[in-house]
Order: C-alpha cells, then sequence, then structure tokens
C-alpha cells in the first residue's frame, strides 16, 4: 500500500436503498475501506451522468440496493493496494466500468483506469470515456463508414448524438439526425448534421425518403428504442444495418424475425462493456477518442454541470430529455 496513512476512512455518496424516482437519492457519509489488492484510491473530482444511471436508479436494470449509482468519473489517485504497478500515487485518471461514481472517492481496480493527457481536464475526463468509447465501437465495430455514406443517427442533440454526429462526419458519412423539439434541430445541425428531423412532428421515415430521394440509410444507430425502433424498419435501405444501444424513450417493442428477412436487414444490440473486455482494449478506445479530441475533430460539449448533492436534479433533466451535451455532477 502507498500513502496508506492519512486517507479517509469514511467519504460522502449519493446512495440508493429502493428504486423509485430521482428523490430516492441521498447524500450521505459512509465508510470507505483502503484499496484491496489491484485497486486504486481515487479522489473523485468530476462524475458522468448517463442514461445507465437513471436505469439503475428506477429498476430497470437491477443492482443490489443499497448502492451507489455511476459509472464513470475522473479524479486523482491518493494511494494503491498491493500488486498495482499501472498507476502513481498523484496521476490523473479517468475510468468507466466501476460502480459507485456518485461519491467523492471510491477504490476502482486499476486495471480500468486512464491516464489523462496534460490537454484533458477533469471535467473533460468525466464526459469523454461512457459516450467516447461508445461512439468508437458504434461506428468502427458493425459496418465500414464510408464518405457519403447515409447514417442515420436518432437523438442527435444529447451527448451521445454530439459524438456520433462529430465522428461520423469525421469519417466522411452524411449524417441525418432526429431530434424531438426544433431547439435541440438547431443544435444538432451546428453540430454537423447535414439535415435533422424533429420526430415529435414529422413521420422520420418519410421524411428519409424525401432526403434520399427513396435511397434510405444505410446505417442506423438508435439510443432512443420504443418511439423510433419500428419506424427504422421503413427508413433504413436493404441490406442495411440498425444497431440498437440504448432505450431513451422505453424498450423498443417486439419484432418478429422474420421483418429482418424482407430487406435483409443486419440489426445488432450494442453495449459499450462487452467492447471493454480486456486492459488493452480500454486503452485502445480511448487513445482513439482522445486522438479525436486533440485532433480537434472530436469535441466534448459539456452543457449542465451540477454538484453532487444535485445528482436529483441532473436526473430529472436527463430523463425529461431536454438537455443537450453532457450532463456532469462536480465540485
Amino acid at each position: 500500500m502507498t500513502n496508506s496513512q492519512n486517507l479517509k476512512t469514511k467519504t460522502e455518496a449519493i446512495r440508493i436503498t429502493a428504486p423509485g424516482g430521482p428523490e430516492v437519492m441521498r447524500l450521505e457519509e459512509i465508510d470507505i475501506a483502503p484499496p484491496s489488492a489491484g485497486q486504486a484510491r481515487i479522489a473523485i473530482k468530476a462524475v458522468g451522468v448517463n442514461y445507465i444511471d437513471i436505469y439503475q436508479r428506477s429498476g430497470r436494470y437491477i443492482v443490489e440496493a443499497p448502492f451507489t449509482p455511476g459509472l464513470e468519473a475522473s479524479g486523482v489517485v491518493e494511494a494503491l493496494g498491493p500488486d498495482v504497478e499501472s498507476v502513481s500515487v498523484g496521476d490523473r485518471v479517468a475510468f468507466v466500468g466501476h460502480q459507485g461514481c456518485y461519491a467523492r472517492d471510491a477504490n476502482v481496480d486499476a486495471s480500468i483506469l486512464i491516464p489523462l493527457p496534460d490537454f484533458i481536464d477533469f471535467e473533460m475526463g468525466a464526459a469523454f470515456p461512457l459516450m467516447g468509447m461508445t461512439t468508437q465501437y458504434l461506428l468502427t465495430e458493425y459496418v465500414k463508414v464510408r464518405p457519403d455514406m447515409v447514417v442515420l443517427i436518432h437523438a442527435a442533440a444529447g451527448g451521445m448524438g454530439t459524438l456520433l454526429t462529430q465522428w461520423a462526419n469525421h469519417l466522411g458519412a452524411r449524417v441525418i439526425g432526429t431530434v424531438s423539439t426544433d431547439e435541440k434541430g438547431k443544435y444538432a445541425l451546428a453540430n454537423g448534421c447535414s439535415s435533422v428531423i424533429n420526430y415529435s412532428l414529422k413521420h422520420f421515415p418519410a421524411e428519409i425518403d424525401r432526403l434520399t430521394g427513396n435511397s434510405k440509410c444505410e446505417l442506423i444507430i438508435d439510443g432512443v428504442g420504443k418511439a423510433t425502433m419500428a419506424g427504422n424498419l421503413d427508413a433504413v435501405c436493404r441490406r442495411g444495418t440498425i444497431v440498437i444501444f440504448g432505450s431513451a424513450s422505453g424498450p423498443a417493442e417486439p419484432i418478429s424475425a422474420n421483418e429482418y428477412q424482407k430487406k435483409s436487414l443486419r440489426v445488432c444490440g450494442g453495449s459499450l462493456f462487452d467492447y471493454l473486455l480486456s486492459e488493452e482494449e480500454i486503452r485502445t478506445r480511448a487513445d482513439d477518442v482522445l486522438h479525436g479530441i486533440k485532433a480537434g475533430w472530436l469535441k466534448l460539449k459539456i452543457n449542465h454541470r451540477f454538484k453532487l448533492a444535485e445528482a436529483k436534479a441532473a436526473h430529472e433533466l436527463l430523463a425529461a430529455r431536454n438537455s443537450t451535451g453532457k450532463i456532469i455532477l462536480t465540485d
């Protein structure tokens, strides 16, 4: 153990004792043990807020209570448990995949820590891992995105949609985005969408036909779910690909697999953690994201900041789907 003599034995964290609405989250003082073998103690500086946090809090995704939500954060290494050589005390790091990030301090497996380069501050460090690496695998693992390929990105003004649009543009795609309000449409256009569709007002498959001259979309990336999945089947071209990675509007309704046969479609489900199965894979995907940020074609847009004690308000904003860009918690 390194630098363990003055380690805190207590910290503050958001705790959830039973599933429910945002009001079930309470800031409490909790015990924190020294880091175990393979772990590092992280003083958390900023936390990324994501839809998966809402799913866990509400009970859609089951987590044994009581628990602390949050899977993404950045901070400083304060101490090391035995057998940790990949980081040192004082290192600035980010991470994703550790349950319990809505806290002041956490003991985190050193194998998932991502060293932060000088050009990434703590807010950026909390904003890029989950969404950045999700964007990376969504645009590299299923289809080779080619110049002028028509790519439809749902919820194009959200945190994920913002990064997906920028990355797809970098690869040369023609990006069409869907949004739920006209104000979000302006944001998505400014972020690089060639066209936007307000699917609250217009039938997006019909708009896709109009915008593409009935050629439709070769790739659809969908984190919305219930409100969009049925329309995807009309908006995608023959031998096209639909990738489902979230359900912001609720789980999609069941569709017979034979429906995909009609246009020879490929429909894929994606979860980031299935693409972070080794330390090498984590570093490779993170490096791709950090390269894009440094080069300037990938820009993190942190548009909403809350204090840790204001986690309830952060969840209410995200669940209402009134946010653009990334939401973080930071004191």
